[in-house]
């Protein structure tokens, strides 16, 4: 084999490793195309949503449906808004709990639908009107603790 053609060879392969990284390093981050399907715009207010970034999933039944658009903070309810881009293939009823959930080691996080039973399904424009907001380890560890230093010693089944 001749040097040219080697070095032909070599590049080819370097190109398609980079191909393959950058389309891993886009996969991973959630920044692929999508599927090209229509979608239909819809917002929620939650107290706290921990990590949630822009284009984290949204799922139902473990299935993605959507994704997050947006992240704002809204300076009268004190609230975050996050705006949702759902399938239009998938209806939704007006009374959908909106959660975010926490998934995998690394602690991704997304937004939960939980669908209820109206007849009446969300529109687009429309706002998921209960929200439970992320649960923050910190304060679960902060109120275990709390909780354990108040018990009396009589509570807590320990000998005087």
């Amino acid at each position: 084999m001749s040097r040219t053609t080697l070095d032909l060879w070599v590049g080819f392969f370097v190109v398609i490793g980079m191909a393959a990284l950058l389309f891993l390093a886009l996969k991973v981050g959630n920044l692929g195309a999508s599927n090209g399907a229509p979608t239909y715009a819809v917002s929620a207010q939650f107290d706290n949503i921990g990590g949630l970034k822009v284009r984290a999933p949204v799922k139902s039944a473990g299935v993605v449906v959507g994704r997050v658009t947006d992240i704002r903070f809204d300076t009268k309810s004190f609230r975050a808004e996050v705006s949702l881009s759902l399938d239009t293939r998938y209806q939704f009823p007006r009374d959908t709990i909106a959660t975010i959930l926490t998934s995998g080691l690394l602690g991704e996080q997304y937004v939960g639908l939980e669908p209820g039973g109206d007849e009446e399904p969300l529109k687009a424009g429309d706002k998921v009107q209960m929200t439970q907001s992320a649960v923050v380890l910190e304060k679960l560890i902060g109120q275990f603790l709390f909780n354990k230093a108040s018990e009396t010693p009589a509570q807590s089944g320990t000998p005087h």
